[in-house]
């Protein structure tokens, strides 16, 4: 890394109506440096980039780049002075080739009437060829997210980027698919691009990050070189305090002797998943485990009838029952929470009331209308229940956090008073301090009798609060495996489909 300052922003202040987001902010950026940037959601690390990038304007103070102090009052403007942003949300056009998205700033400029096809091929292949083996020709929509990013990191190079900002890029990525990015990021540390490295993860930031720069509320807490800390001390300047025992103490006692709410026999759809078998008890955490694409979130989508299967059967306390849509599983008490919150679980634009109100809609209604008395009032102890920041539940739910946003939709399952919870990726995008409330408080669920099934990608959560924990691989189960088995060597062994346990 090099001590040369590419990248300098000092006392940045950003106001928006009733809320300081940032409140005189400095960082740094070196060449040929990656700059891991944390903080909680909500703590201004998606307003400070997008002033770096151009989008928004600060209330004060300065950007410097490679010295000289500049103004940047778009993102072109952002560009021109080489900074790229790759975004959490892939922003790509979708039906026209990867070729034609890496030059679309050229192409949307260019006064020539027609395109030389054959040089924007050979052209787009030159700068992809050290990135990953994409087709320049293929559309953006037939690509894996892995390969979609990859477009969107050569987009960035072909406007000559020398500052790379990657927000949250492992959030959708399988192992595999996430090594092959961190090749790419130290390829281009080594050709002197520096890059801003967003991430929840502190495994990826220790393993990947040269320094990591703290922000708080709004407020710059330091930066730290990695080699000098540990995540205890990073996790403690993001949150203010010390987070302690971020799981919970488990079920004392053998879950399997407790009543049992599920019995899923058989599981089938013919293509994702095969013959997949399990119980669940009350007051049990019962963790699914599996690399992406193991058919986990299928299983469970299928149990709760979002998900066509051809084989199984499914007893609920002891009784066999037929589930063909979402609203047969609700009715007996089984929710499910998705992986995706804001394309299918909440709705971003309506109050957190009308959400938190949303599957119980009759139950607050009288004659067919609305009883705002009863929403607000189901509402209200919904959101004081699970501690749901915010000023008013009037308030849209866009306007939380991620973490408070994820509170919002296990209020809309729990509303129904449900005897199962499916939690798919319960804690992805959440920050450190809103995972170690969320994890206490799926544990709570399950001491007050609620059985939980949850599918986590992140091993240190599915070891740290599962009771027992099923691994599947390749739609197969590889068996289940409980108390000192639940260990990460063990389950990436189980998920490869190097070992199978009793089956």
């Amino acid at each position: 890394m090099s001590s040369e300052v590419v990248l300098a922003v000092q006392g940045i202040v950003k106001d928006f109506p009733g809320t300081r987001a940032l409140d005189g902010v400095d960082l740094d950026l070196h060449k040929g440096e990656i700059l891991a940037l944390v903080g909680e959601n909500g703590a201004g690390k998606s307003t400070l980039m997008n002033i770096i990038d151009g989008v928004l304007q600060p209330n004060e103070g300065k950007i410097r780049i490679n010295g000289e102090e500049v103004v940047l009052h778009t993102p072109l403007d952002a560009q021109r002075y080489g900074i790229g942003f790759v975004h959490q949300e892939i922003a790509l056009c979708q039906h026209v080739s990867v070729a034609e998205n890496i030059f679309m700033a050229e192409l949307n400029t260019s006064k020539k009437s027609l395109v030389n096809y054959n040089d924007l091929y050979k052209r787009a292949a030159e700068i992809l060829a050290p990135l990953g083996a994409v087709d320049p020709k293929k559309r953006v929509n037939e690509l894996s997210i892995s390969n979609q990013q990859i477009v969107e990191i050569a987009k960035a190079l072909s406007l000559d980027c020398k500052i790379l900002i990657l927000d949250e890029p492992t959030a959708a990525l399988t192992e595999s698919e996430t090594d092959a990015l961190f090749k790419i990021m130290q390829d281009l540390k080594a050709k002197g691009i520096s890059i801003i490295y967003i991430s929840h993860r502190m495994a990826e930031i220790f393993s990947q990050c040269d320094r990591v720069s703290i922000l708080r509320d709004g407020v710059y807490c330091g930066s730290l070189n990695i080699a000098e800390t540990d995540s205890k001390e990073v996790v403690s300047k993001m949150v203010g305090r010390e987070i302690t025992n971020l799981y919970p103490p488990k079920f004392q006692g053998d879950c399997t002797k407790e009543e049992e709410l599920l019995r899923v026999q058989g599981f089938t759809d013919g293509f994702r998943f095969n013959d997949i078998s399990f119980t669940l008890h009350q007051g049990e955490i019962l963790g699914f485990s599996g690399l992406i694409g193991a058919g986990r979130s299928e299983v469970m989508k299928a149990i709760c009838g979002l998900h066509p299967k051809i084989g199984g059967s499914v007893a609920f306390a002891g009784e066999q029952i037929s589930i063909s849509h979402y609203e047969d599983a609700i009715q007996r008490g089984i929710v499910y929470l998705t992986e995706d919150r804001k394309v299918e679980g909440v709705f971003l634009d309506l109050s957190i009331r009308k959400n938190i109100s949303a599957l119980k809609i009759d139950q607050v209604s009288t004659n067919g209308l609305v009883d705002r008395h009863k929403e607000n009032g189901l509402s209200d102890e919904y959101a004081a229940k699970l501690n749901i920041k915010c000023a008013s539940t009037t308030h849209d739910v866009s306007s939380l956090s991620g973490g408070n946003q994820q509170k919002v939709l296990l209020a809309k399952l729990l509303s129904i008073r449900p005897k199962v919870i499916i939690l798919d990726e319960p804690t992805r995008g959440i920050d450190v301090g809103a995972k170690s409330e969320i994890h206490k408080l799926i544990r709570n669920l399950a001491n007050e009798g609620i059985g939980i099934i949850m599918i986590s990608s992140e091993l240190p959560e599915l070891i740290g609060l599962s009771d027992r924990v099923l691994v599947m691989h390749e739609g197969d189960s590889c068996g289940i495996i409980c108390g000192d088995d639940i260990n990460e060597k063990k389950i990436i062994h189980m998920a490869s489909g190097l070992e199978k346990v009793g089956v």
